[in-house]
C-alpha cells in the first residue's frame, strides 16, 4: 500500500515539475519513499500539539507537497498552482502551509531548527517527536554538525533525522565534493542512535521509525537513495538536480512510474 502511494507521490512530481517547467526533479524523487513511509505512519495535522517535520532539504518540497496532497492535506487546485503567481507553494517550502513549521531553502539549517523545536517539546513536556529531512550535500555545512553535537549531548530521544543519502549534489558527486565517509560513524560518535536502510524500501524506513521511538538518543536513519528514482534516466545523474524535463523526457518518465502501480 506504502509502495502504491509513493509512486503517486512520483507521478504528482512529473506531473507538476513539468507543467511549472522547474527542475529539482531528481531531487524530490530520491525522498519519495521516505515520506511516503513517515506520512503513513504519523500525523502532522496537529501544529505544534503533534509531530512536526522539517524539510531541511528544502529544494525537494514539491515532493512534500505531492505527498500532502495524498493525505488529503493539500487540495488538487492548490497543487495545480504550484509555482504560479500568489501560489503558496513555492520551489522551496513556506510556512505559511500549516505542515511547514519552518520556510527553508537554505541548505545546513534545517536541523538547527529541528534540534531547537525538541528541546522544545522536551521543556514543555510534549510527548510527539520532531522529524528532520536532510540532504548529504547538508552534511558538508558545519552548522548541521554542531546541531548534531548539541543534540547528542542533550539526549534528544524526541528528535528523528531521516537523511537522504544519495550521494550526489548540484554540481557533483558527493565524494569528490566533500567525502562525508565514513559517515555512520561519524554520527554514532557524536551519539546518536545510527540506522543504515535501503531508502526505497518503506518497509525498513518504518521498521526504521519504530526504533527511534524506544530509543534514548536522537536517531538518525540514513536512508541510501538515488537521485531521480523511479525514472530510469534520471538516476544517478547529476543533471536533474536542476534541469526540467522536455516532452519526450516526460512521456518515458510517466510511462516508467505507471508501470510500477
Amino acid at each position: 500500500m506504502t509502495i502504491q502511494i509513493a509512486q503517486r507521490i512520483r507521478l504528482l512530481i512529473l506531473e507538476h515539475a513539468k507543467k511549472a517547467g522547474v527542475g529539482h526533479i531528481g531531487s524530490a524523487l530520491s525522498i519519495t519513499d521516505m515520506l511516503a513511509a513517515l506520512f503513513n505512519t504519523r500525523d502532522f495535522t496537529q501544529a505544534d500539539k503533534g509531530d512536526r517535520l522539517v524539510l531541511s532539504k528544502g529544494h525537494a518540497a514539491l515532493a512534500l507537497y505531492a505527498t500532502l496532497h495524498t493525505k488529503g492535506l493539500l487540495t488538487k487546485e492548490e497543487l495545480d498552482g504550484y509555482c504560479t503567481n500568489g501560489s503558496r507553494l513555492g520551489v522551496h517550502p513556506s510556512h505559511s502551509l500549516p505542515e511547514v513549521p519552518f520556510s527553508t531553502g537554505s541548505l545546513g539549517q534545517g536541523l538547527s531548527f529541528a534540534v531547537g523545536m525538541a528541546t522544545g517539546y522536551r521543556l514543555r513536556k510534549n510527548k510527539h517527536c520532531i522529524y528532520a529531512l536532510l540532504s548529504d550535500a547538508e552534511c558538508d555545512e558545519g552548522s548541521t554538525w554542531e546541531a548534531v553535537l548539541s543534540a547528542g549531548h542533550s539526549k534528544l530521544s524526541n528528535l528523528c533525522v531521516l537523511l537522504d543519502y544519495n550521494k550526489q549534489q548540484a554540481f557533483g558527486f558527493t565524494d569528490d565534493v566533500l567525502t562525508l565517509e565514513p559517515f555512520a560513524k561519524k554520527w554514532r560518535a557524536f551519539n546518536w542512535n545510527t540506522i543504515e536502510v535501503n531508502g526505497h524500501d518503506t518497509e525498513a524506513i518504518s521498521q526504521g521509525l519504530l526504533a527511534a521511538e524506544k530509543s534514548d538518543k536522537p536517531t538518525v536513519i540514513i536512508c541510501h537513495t538515488q537521485c531521480g528514482s523511479g525514472v530510469s534516466y534520471m538516476e544517478g545523474q547529476i543533471k536533474w538536480h536542476y534541469w526540467s524535463m522536455g516532452d519526450e523526457e516526460y512521456t518515458i518518465a510517466i510511462n516508467e512510474v505507471s508501470a510500477c502501480l
